[in-house]
């Protein structure tokens, strides 16, 4: 079984970013940050690859787009992050 590959879209200065990184940090889960801030490519990127989403964070496990700071705790709340983050094995 491989490690799950967590990325996530941030700014610096976003409470809900910081809110993110600390459930996966608790989680024992390392992540690949972008900062969108003072990069449209970067911004760009995240936007097409969530469907249009504009907010930060913007986060995803093993290429699948799992939203924002409140999906992820939402996803957490009913069970469903732990087995993202065991890296999906089949």
């Amino acid at each position: 079984m491989t490690s799950p590959r967590v990325e996530m879209y941030t700014t610096p200065i976003c409470p809900f970013c910081l809110r993110a990184k600390h459930l996966l940090e608790q989680k024992g889960v390392g992540y690949d940050e972008y900062n969108v801030m003072l990069d449209p490519d970067t911004r760009a990127t995240m936007i097409e690859r969530s469907g249009g989403a504009r907010t930060v964070p913007q986060v995803f496990i093993n290429g699948q787009h799992v939203g924002g700071c409140d999906e992820l705790y939402a996803l957490d709340a009913k069970g469903g992050l732990d087995p993202l983050l065991a890296g999906m094995a089949s």
